[in-house]
């Protein structure tokens, strides 16, 4: 069974995808509601991330919350920006998923 840390971690990670996306959308920080809704999920995402540490080493919890994001926003970035699906970047973000396997199964 999952932890709620561990719920509280993965919910922060998906946060932070929504977050990095958003980030495109604020066209700088100078479009108000993708800006108001980017900076909602970074706070949301830190507080989920504060509440995952209380129990998660911190290297672990650190490396899968940015693991989750960097693939998550990666994924996210090939299917609705239409950014590169090369093979070897495939294999990078299966590499980082693996790692934080890992990591999790080593906590």
């Amino acid at each position: 069974m999952v932890s709620m840390e561990w719920i509280y971690l993965i919910l922060a990670g998906l946060l932070e995808m929504g977050w990095a996306i958003g980030l495109k959308y604020t066209e700088g920080f100078s479009r108000l509601w993708p800006s108001i809704g980017t900076i909602t999920a970074m706070i949301a995402s830190f507080y989920f991330l504060s509440q995952a540490l209380r129990t998660i080493p911190i290297g672990t919890g650190y490396a899968v919350w940015t693991g989750i994001g960097a693939v998550g926003t990666a994924l996210l970035g090939m299917v609705i920006l239409g950014e590169s699906v090369a093979p070897f970047r495939l294999v990078s973000l299966t590499l980082i998923v693996l790692g934080m396997m890992g990591l999790k199964l080593s906590t």
